[in-house]
């Protein structure tokens, strides 16, 4: 057992000691070249390797060695050695030695290294121990005779508060304490920022000397990193932010003490420049006196260093163990916890096979040898101990590590494919067996081992380099950076799918006239990419508006939202003007946009719309140009404009009424109808009129967002003739989109004067004429048909409520009341009459429509439109015939039938009352409480008992009551009301025949529907 006595003198050693940024590291380099030669201890392999360089480049690369555990560069003859603290010779006959950072003597996993060197390590002519003031009542009680000198920080360092993540300055450094944190906040500043470097302990030297480099060259404007930036590393860092203040330091998880985060905040601010640190909103802000003590660099001083004996007993195993167990005897030192090296020998000496080839002095110490090999995979010590176990193994049996199994262990990692994980794994193992090549004595062929992991190493961290850079780190914006800095002339240009791009980094979109600045745009170089982006966009906009001031319409479209789009981009919107088919064209520019360019764009938009609106709308907009109408025809064109190609009838009925035949004639030309419910266009019930119909009125009455905009438009594509109503929607938008709401229905508007052509010869059938078409009942009344369900669509449920929204109103009779009716004038027996009848009917809402005309030529709809909500064509119920059975056996009573007849003004009054309650009473006078006789025969020869009244008729035709069916636009028609004198109650007699104008139109088309019966 070789024991070294502890050096307690501090004679010859000089401690330089302060805080970070006061120049320490540097003094030390000065003066080792003023010595012959020289060792310096360092805490990184990283930092060794910077320290290296800036000695090669002062002496000469022949001058200068590197020795860490996995490295070693030893020129013949070198004067001066660069190394880890863990590789320093634990004694040396160079004329200095520095050793750097021995606060990390306090450190629970290194320190005890760093004790043993500060202990022991002198050099012959000048020793210098660098690190931070904390160690100044340590050094001195340990080291009697030390010279301290302090140095003052070169610059200050100021908390700068709490800031977000995106909103941290250029130059800043964040800090976390884990992969998953380090990679997080890396990838939210890529998205944000443009990207970052990142630099971890788990990296190996290679890459996280190219991370450095990628920040200190100015390619990224973030560092992230775990606390490794705060050992000494020299970065031209501004600000440091912490993201974590708590980290897991091998045995807990615990919060930084004032001087850990000093040592990193350090980190800010390089020679005379000041620095700042802060948190980010992660984080709790500091308190004032953590704050304080950080600034003014007041900590607690180190009270002990970590210790471990090295006069190690080799003779056996128990001895061993107990020399690592043995306590110091000297105040200020504590005994360190077990290091990864005594873990795994605690679990070796547990394996029988270790413990049976352990047999003497020397093979113990070789197995602690063996135990000394880095755990860089991170793995357990139990898996760490078994690797060790192989390799001690081998090293008694074959006095070498096995080569076969060494290089299927380096195939295993030589793969460049694979993500950041993966590659870090590999790194991990093949540094471990970079080591084994490095180790004295340990193969057969080192020379060859120590080349071929060296090089395997390299590519596997120029590969994590690649792909850590390729994640993090947006290329375009890293050369954007630089050449602000540079403040060189940026350059930008627009791609045809109106990206923006500076320098090759994509700032923002222009979308016809409008630039939309990119996420991210708001740094603080957000003004220099802005201004050298609107240069460009002032050469692209006087382009564009060339190229839309020549463009066909083609190019234009105006769309259900009000948007008139150029090739798809929005450049305008429409609002609302004094006129409803002019609307105004607002334009959607940038400023950008100016004089002459803005003028010529939009008055060809202008053009667009009106000529859009002219030819979607054409007879619209030809009636409203219409200098050839006079009079009340000038107006009812008017009025049909106004409400954009629909009136109710009941609404112009006095201007329809006083309108002469030539006034009519000058309308109908421009394609106006007159039905019997409404005035309409015919040709603006299709679906891209009906679109643009929607939208002026929308834009007239702040309509775009009411519910049901444009929700209709596809149903009158898809040729629905009827449609089940939904109440939340605008009930304006059924009429715009040419339906007529009825309550829990909306019908068609051409498909409601189809129903009133079926309806009006059955209201003008004659009792006793042959034959008797079907529906028809008494030349008053009328039952509803499988035709008209056809034709609406409907259901009997929904007929009774169309119906009665149109005005009607019905009588309910027994089903053998009409039966019996019916077969006295079909001459058919009862039971036969009844089922071939429809016997349901069903109506809806809106009762208002008076006296009304309807057009003699009707507009015929293809029969194929007729169909249900469900797009079958409907059929009228089939009822059970009185004295049928049920199942039970009960006799089932047969619907009554619903006899419709045009309302009246008494009918109106009486909907309070309920329909009923007028049915059962007329029904009583005028079927004699089921005589089941004289329905309407007053008809033929008088009022029998019990007949209704009519409604009172004025002259002209027009009663006081619901819907007439008359001829339509006849202005020979007759009174059809009794001639002078007749009482109130009389039966109307045949109207009286006036000799035909063979001239006429209506003459012509009577003649023409004579030759087609034939």
């Amino acid at each position: 057992m070789s024991v070294h006595p502890m050096i307690l003198s501090g004679r010859g050693v000089t401690a330089v000691l302060g805080p970070t940024n006061t120049g320490k590291t540097h003094y030390a380099i000065e003066r080792m070249i003023a010595h012959e030669s020289g060792v310096i201890g360092l805490p990184l392999r990283l930092l060794a390797r910077e320290v290296y360089t800036r000695l090669v480049e002062r002496v000469g690369h022949h001058n200068v060695a590197l020795i860490t555990g996995e490295e070693k560069i030893t020129p013949h003859r070198a004067r001066f050695s660069v190394c880890t603290v863990e590789a320093m010779p634990r004694e040396t006959t160079a004329s200095f030695v520095a050793i750097d950072e021995v606060q990390l003597a306090g450190d629970l996993e290194r320190g005890h290294i760093f004790t043993d060197r500060i202990l022991h390590l002198r050099g012959r002519g000048e020793t210098l121990l660098l690190g931070a003031g904390t160690m100044r009542p340590i050094l001195e009680q340990l080291l009697p005779g030390i010279t301290v000198v302090e140095r003052p920080r070169m610059s200050q360092l100021l908390y700068a508060g709490s800031k977000k993540i995106t909103r941290l300055p250029h130059r800043s450094a964040i800090v976390a304490f884990s992969a998953d944190e380090v990679y997080a906040i890396a990838e939210l500043i890529r998205r944000q920022r443009g990207g970052a470097a990142v630099v971890l302990g788990a990296l190996s030297p290679r890459t996280r000397n190219a991370q450095v480099a990628l920040y200190q060259e100015g390619d990224v404007e973030y560092l992230v990193a775990t606390d490794a930036i705060g050992m000494g590393l020299n970065l031209d860092v501004d600000h440091v932010a912490f993201a974590q203040d708590r980290k897991f330091d091998g045995y807990q998880f615990r919060n930084l003490n004032p001087a850990e985060l000093a040592q990193i905040a350090g980190r800010a601010g390089r020679h005379l420049r000041d620095g700042t640190f802060g948190v980010t909103g992660r984080v709790d802000p500091f308190d004032n006196e953590l704050v304080h003590r950080i600034e003014a660099h007041e900590f607690d001083p180190v009270k002990v260093l970590q210790w471990r004996s090295k006069a190690f007993d080799y003779s056996s195993l128990p001895a061993l163990k107990k020399s690592l167990e043995a306590a110091p005897t000297v105040p200020g030192l504590a005994r360190a916890l077990p290091a990864v090296d005594q873990q795994a020998f605690e679990h070796l000496t547990r394996y029988p096979e270790v413990v049976d080839i352990t047999t003497n002095a020397e093979r113990v110490e070789k197995l602690w040898e063996a135990c000394a090999l880095p755990d860089y995979r991170r793995i357990t010590p139990a898996q760490h101990a078994d690797l060790i176990s192989t390799i001690y193994a081998d090293l008694v049996r074959r006095g070498a590590v096995n080569e076969d199994f060494m290089a299927e262990q380096v195939r295993r990692a030589d793969h460049t494919d694979g993500e950041i994980d993966t590659l870090s794994a590999r790194i991990a193992q093949i540094r471990t067996w970079t080591y084994v090549s490095n180790r004295p004595g340990w193969l057969a062929d080192p020379t060859h081992w120590q080349e071929k992991t060296r090089e395997i190493e390299d590519r596997l961290s120029d590969a994590l380099h690649e792909r850590l850079t390729k994640r993090f780190v947006d290329r375009r914006t890293s050369v954007l950076m630089k050449r602000l800095r540079e403040n060189a002339m940026l350059e930008a240009e627009i791609s045809v799918n109106g990206d923006v791009f500076v320098e090759g980094h994509h700032v923002g979109q222009l979308t016809g006239f409008r630039f939309t600045l990119a996420t991210g745009g708001d740094g603080p170089d957000a003004k220099a990419v802005q201004g050298a982006a609107q240069k460009a966009l002032a050469l692209e906009f006087e382009a564009r508006a060339a190229r839309l001031h020549a463009s066909g319409n083609n190019d234009l479209a105006l769309s259900s939202d009000g948007l008139v789009r150029w090739l798809g981009d929005p450049v305008a919107r429409l609002a609302a003007s004094d006129h409803v088919m002019r609307p105004r064209v607002i334009l959607l520019a940038d400023d950008q946009l100016q004089a002459n360019a803005r003028e010529h764009v939009l008055a060809r938009i202008e053009r667009f719309v009106n000529h859009h609106i002219g030819t979607v709308l054409k007879p619209l907009d030809d009636i409203s140009r219409a200098e050839d109408l006079e009079g009340l025809a000038k107006g009812l064109a008017f009025q049909l404009v106004e409400n954009l190609g629909v009136l109710f009838r009941r609404d112009v009925a006095d201007d329809v009424k006083s309108l002469d035949q030539d006034g009519r004639a000058s309308i109908r030309k421009y394609g106006v109808r007159f039905g019997a419910y409404h005035i309409f266009l015919p040709a603006l019930l299709k679906p891209a009129p009906a679109e643009l119909i929607t939208l002026l009125w929308a834009l007239k009455n702040d309509g775009l967002d009411k519910p049901g905009y444009g929700d209709l438009i596809p149903m009158l594509a898809a040729g629905r003739t009827s449609v089940v109503t939904d109440p939340s929607f605008e009930r304006t938008f059924y009429k715009l989109a040419g339906f007529r709401f009825l309550g829990k229905r909306a019908v068609r508007i051409d498909i409601l004067e189809r129903l009133a052509d079926l309806i009006r010869p059955l209201l003008q059938w004659k009792p006793g004429a042959q034959p008797r078409p079907e529906g028809a009942y008494d030349g008053r009344r009328f039952t509803a048909t499988t035709s008209m369900l056809s034709i609406l669509g409907a259901t009997p449920d929904d007929m009774e409520e169309i119906l009665k929204g149109l005005g009607y109103r019905a009588d309910s009779v027994k089903a053998e009341e009409a039966a019996a009716f019916l077969a006295s004038h079909d001459g058919a027996p009862a039971a036969t009459a009844a089922a071939s009848e429809p016997v349901a009917v069903v109506d809806d809402a809106d009762a208002g429509d008076s006296a009304v005309e309807v057009e003699a030529a009707a507009v015929e709809a293809p029969a194929a439109e007729a169909e249900t909500a469900e797009g079958e064509v409907a059929t009228s119920e089939a009822h059970p015939a009185e004295g049928q059975l049920t199942e039970t056996g009960e006799p089932v009573e047969a619907k009554p039938v619903l006899l419709w007849r045009p309302g009246t003004r008494q009918d109106n009054q009486r909907q309070g009352g309920g329909r009923h309650q007028g049915d059962q009473r007329r029904g009583g006078q005028r079927h004699g409480h089921g005589q089941g006789q004289g329905q309407g025969e007053g008809r033929e020869g008088g009022r029998k008992s019990g007949q209704p009244a009519r409604g009172k008729r004025h002259e002209g035709g027009k009663s006081e009551g619901g819907p007439r069916q008359d001829r339509g636009d006849r202005h020979d028609r007759h009174d059809r009301g009794g001639k002078p004198g007749q009482g109130k109650f009389e039966a109307r007699p045949p109207r009286r025949e006036k000799p035909v104008d063979p001239d006429s139109p209506f003459a012509k088309l009577a003649a023409l529907k004579e030759q087609m019966k034939k």
